[in-house]
């Protein structure tokens, strides 16, 4: 978010719809993984990719930053990322240390909720590396589902996949412990 933007309560506004076509898509995704249509659900996750992008560019330029996008908009990340790690796992295509690591971290923030309440605080706002890893992770998925079709473009979508895939999990991690110090700081007043 821009620093002097308001953030308004508004419900119906551009980037909250985008934000609610992409949570639609999650359980699209969720049918094609499963059934191995493969090319669809990479049209799916492009596109999902895409209208993140959007709906955050759009916010900031109509000025229609709300409430109730910030909590869409994270909350259609982290369906994707897990349903997409469930789904790839389920296909073998990823570990399941993978889903465990990224899970960890989000059961962990899961439990300042409480804390945040208790002292008044909504959400956190997302940081720079947490904003980072998540691209990383909505880009290494479908590049180790490319990574599937074999030959020169699934050796390198796999090694690029990859490359994303512990970039983004070591931020995902790394963007974890700032908001575990932002708590701490904001619990012991500082």
């Amino acid at each position: 978010m821009s620093r002097g933007q308001e953030i308004s309560s508004r419900v119906l506004t551009v980037p909250n719809a985008i934000s609610m076509v992409r949570l639609a898509l999650v359980p699209v995704f969720a049918i094609l993984i499963v059934a191995h249509e493969d090319a669809l659900a990479l049209v799916v996750l492009a596109v999902s990719g895409i209208t993140d992008w959007l709906d955050g560019v759009l916010a900031r330029s109509l000025h229609q930053i709300s409430r109730l996008g910030q909590v869409l908009d994270p909350l259609a990340d982290r369906l994707f990322i897990f349903v997409t790690l469930l789904g790839l796992t389920w296909r073998e295509i990823v570990p399941i240390w993978l889903v465990a690591a990224i899970l960890a971290r989000d059961l962990v923030l899961a439990l300042t909720v409480p804390v945040l309440a208790r002292l008044g605080y909504g959400t956190l706002n997302v940081s720079q590396a947490g904003k980072v890893a998540t691209f990383a992770l909505l880009y290494a998925f479908p590049l180790l589902l490319l990574a599937e079709s074999g030959g020169a473009v699934g050796t390198t979508a796999h090694v690029v996949g990859w490359a994303f895939t512990w970039w983004g999990v070591g931020l995902y991690w790394f963007a974890g412990a700032q908001y575990l110090v932002q708590v701490r700081r904001l619990a012991v007043g500082g």
